[in-house]
């Protein structure tokens, strides 16, 4: 049987431990520049399941700051994160393997001139615990 891992629902509250100075969510709200800074985490479109067990998700993650220079800051250490904390990590319901980034965090547009916006895209590795 194929198991579907809900990798936003894993990471989440991984990312709100890691970061308490951030709100970590999967969806912004109307507030945003009153929740700086704020790191979302969406799984994106794509990735693949191997033998029905090894999931290889790719995530974008995304941070929104006050200054590019803070959202850089904040991105370079999710990237951190994600490469050397996610990998080889367990919890009691899923056990990540290879973790890295796909695209590196880079600045991306965003509407509201009162934040920025850095992103990277990131493939992972994992299997529910058995």
């Amino acid at each position: 049987m194929t198991v579907i891992v809900d990798i936003e629902g894993e990471l989440i509250p991984r990312g709100q431990a890691r970061f308490p100075d951030a709100v970590v969510r999967d969806e912004l709200d109307n507030n945003l520049l009153t929740e700086l800074p704020t790191i979302q985490i969406r799984q994106a479109p794509g990735g693949d399941i191997e033998a029905g067990r090894l999931a290889r998700m790719l995530v974008d993650i995304e941070v929104y700051a006050a200054t590019r220079a803070a959202a850089i800051a904040l991105a370079g250490e999710v990237l951190g994160w994600v490469e050397l904390e996610l990998r080889g990590s367990k919890t009691s319901t899923l056990v990540i393997g290879k973790a890295g980034a796909v695209s590196l965090p880079a600045e991306r547009p965003y509407e509201n001139t009162g934040l920025r916006r850095v992103g990277g895209t990131y493939e992972i590795f994992c299997h529910p615990v058995s």
